[in-house]
């Protein structure tokens, strides 16, 4: 198959790129982002692989439908998914492409999957949300929910500055021009407004930041805050939990505090998402004051798990709390926990594993046991605990 990859020079693209160059089944890969110097820079790190770069910028009509045409299959890692998600998955099926996105926006996943009925008259095969968060995480609940009879409550959760939530030198707050990335604004339209939860199995918007306490197998217990993402959203619909749902952040109580001040400003209009990115990168000493007060408010996170899905329900008749998470040392750089699972996704999309018609979450599409041993090539296994 010959790969597009929007966004493939960015840290996330340019991880998946790397792992997508030594799939069998890819016959060339186009590294498509609106930085072509920095594309060229990425394809001269794979001398061995029929791999090329062009300039495309999405916002382009034109040049997207063209790239797109050529391609058979898309990898789009071109952020924030709120604002340019929707377009580029009506455009794949328009062209009949192929297409995995890492969307982590809950909003925009909602509008994708009613595109289901159009990408299956169109013959489009289209997987959204396969990276770390969602995607690892989605398929961490359904391993964990596979030992239950009946699903009552489904958390899935993700390190902000707890062990294990690798090096904040690679947050990725700013890029190289100093401005806010697209992860840091996504960031910050996922803490304000409402978000998508399940409450008593109805999906359901509430604030986020609400506090999550959790007691889980192993004796791990501490609190976690709510924050948007679509994991509930689709959750909701691939395991139908009977009662709670929700995404999480597993954080100190300061950063929590500090999220909250961002969080309230941006509800008040005194911040926009990209205003608040940049105060998230360069905190102001008023806002850090206020956050040192407000953190009173916050539970810490004790001994929970940084990466973790856990599910909760009944086995033969019994109460049962299952606990799947990672062991390993990828979730340490998001950029590869990221753009890794999306290229492992494309493999079982270009073997014809998955390769059936409409918009799917990736718990509903792929194969489960391959997906996990794929990851531990990349030193990265999954442990299941129950309790």
């Amino acid at each position: 198959m010959k790969v597009l990859a929007l966004g493939g020079a960015g840290a996330m693209g340019a991880a998946a790129v790397r792992t997508a160059a030594g799939l069998p089944g890819v016959r060339e890969i186009v590294v498509a982002d609106r930085d072509s110097a920095a594309a060229e820079d990425l394809v001269r790190t794979l001398p061995g692989a029929e791999v090329r770069a062009i300039r495309v910028d999405i916002t382009d009509r034109a040049a997207l439908y063209d790239a797109l045409r050529e391609a058979d299959v898309v990898l789009n890692t071109v952020g924030p998914y709120y604002r340019f998600g929707l377009a580029v998955l009506r455009a794949a099926i328009e062209t009949g492409t192929h297409y995995l996105d890492i969307c982590d926006d809950w909003e925009p996943t909602m509008q994708m999957l009613e595109y289901d009925a159009d990408a299956r008259a169109a013959g489009v095969c289209a997987i959204v949300g396969i990276g770390a968060s969602p995607g690892v995480s989605n398929l961490l609940a359904a391993r964990a929910a596979r030992q239950l009879d009946h699903v009552e409550d489904v958390y899935t959760a993700w390190p902000v500055d707890v062990p294990g939530a690798g090096n904040p030198d690679d947050a990725q707050l700013t890029g190289p021009s100093g401005a806010p990335t697209a992860a840091a604004v996504h960031w910050m339209q996922q803490i304000s407004g409402t978000v998508a939860v399940v409450r008593s199995g109805q999906l359901v918007q509430e604030s986020p930041l609400r506090p999550v306490p959790l007691s889980l197998p192993g004796g791990r217990a501490g609190t976690a805050y709510t924050v948007g993402h679509p994991e509930p959203v689709t959750l909701h619909w691939t395991l139908a939990p009977a009662g709670r749902a929700a995404n999480l952040m597993v954080v100190t109580p300061g950063t929590a505090a500090f999220l909250d001040i961002l969080r309230t400003d941006i509800d008040s209009g005194t911040l926009t998402n990209e205003s608040a990115a940049a105060e998230l990168a360069a905190p102001s000493l008023r806002r850090g004051l206020r956050s040192m007060v407000r953190s009173r408010r916050f539970a810490a996170p004790g001994t929970l798990p940084p990466f973790f899905a856990a599910a909760s329900g009944r086995k033969d008749g019994v109460a049962l709390t299952v606990l799947a998470h990672l062991d390993g040392g990828l979730i340490d750089n998001m950029a590869e926990a990221t753009g890794i699972p999306l290229a492992l996704g494309l493999s079982q999309l270009i073997d014809g594993s998955v390769l059936r018609p409409g918009v799917h979450p990736p718990e509903a599409i792929l194969d489960l046991d391959r997906f996990f041993d794929d990851l531990a090539e990349h030193s990265c296994r999954v442990v299941i605990e129950q309790s």
